[in-house]
This record gives structure tokens, sequence and C-alpha cells, in this order.
């Protein structure tokens, strides 16, 4: 009987172990760019907890995407997906809109750097419905 209970509370409980983490973003680096004018960079890494992804978004950015550890999923609405691993590169342009952006591993972390060339002051992500 004891088992039935362990069992029915881990069937109850589990749903909520499997939602994934959110991304931890931290920022490296800002730096406004002198030779232009209203521009910035900003320098961000991105850790992915195993199963992570983000939201359908836009930067209003040129961003420049590396990756340092593991495996991510990237797609911008009309491109192709594409799966990054250790030190490959991917490219979003300020009209793009970031449809996919995931840790492709559900066991593994990933982690990459970001460098966005940005209007000063504007916000780093959009959302988009």
């Amino acid at each position: 009987m004891k088992i039935v209970k362990l069992l029915l509370c881990l069937a109850w409980f589990a749903p909520g172990l499997l939602v994934a983490q959110e991304a931890k973003v931290t920022e490296v680096m800002s730096k406004d760019l002198s030779n232009i004018p209203g521009k910035e960079g900003l320098m961000l890494v991105v850790d992915y907890p195993p199963g992570s992804s983000d939201p359908v978004h836009r930067h209003n950015a040129h961003g420049f995407i590396y990756v340092l550890e593991g495996s991510i999923v990237m797609q911008v609405r009309g491109g192709k997906e594409v799966t990054l691993t250790r030190g490959q590169t991917f490219y979003e342009g300020p009209d793009n809109v970031h449809v996919v952006g995931r840790n492709a591993s559900k066991t593994e972390p990933a982690k990459f750097v970001v460098f966005l060339v940005k209007d000063k002051g504007a916000p780093v992500l959009i959302p988009v419905n």
C-alpha cells in the first residue's frame, strides 16, 4: 500500500519536475560605439539548462552568437533551423524574428556568447506574438 501511495505522489509531482529551467543571461560588457552615434555594443553570456528554450522574440539589433559549450538550436523566421555546437556561430539581423532558440539537449547544459549592436538604451529582447 505504501508503494502505491509513493507512486501516486511521484506521478502527481513529476510534471512539475519535468518543466525546463529558464536560461540565465549575464551581461559581460556594454560599450557606447562613439563612431556610430546612438549605438552601443552589448555582450552577454547565455546559459541554457538542459531542455531550456526561449519564447519567440526579436532583438531589433545585429546579433552575433558564438557557442561555448554544448549544442543549441536556432532559427529565424523564413530561415532554416540549425543545430550549432561548440565553436559555431549564428547571426540575427535587426528585422529577424527569432522563432527557435533552445538547448538541443534535454540532459546537458549549453552556453553561448551573444554580441549585439543595438540602439543605445533600447530593450535587449522584444517578445513577438
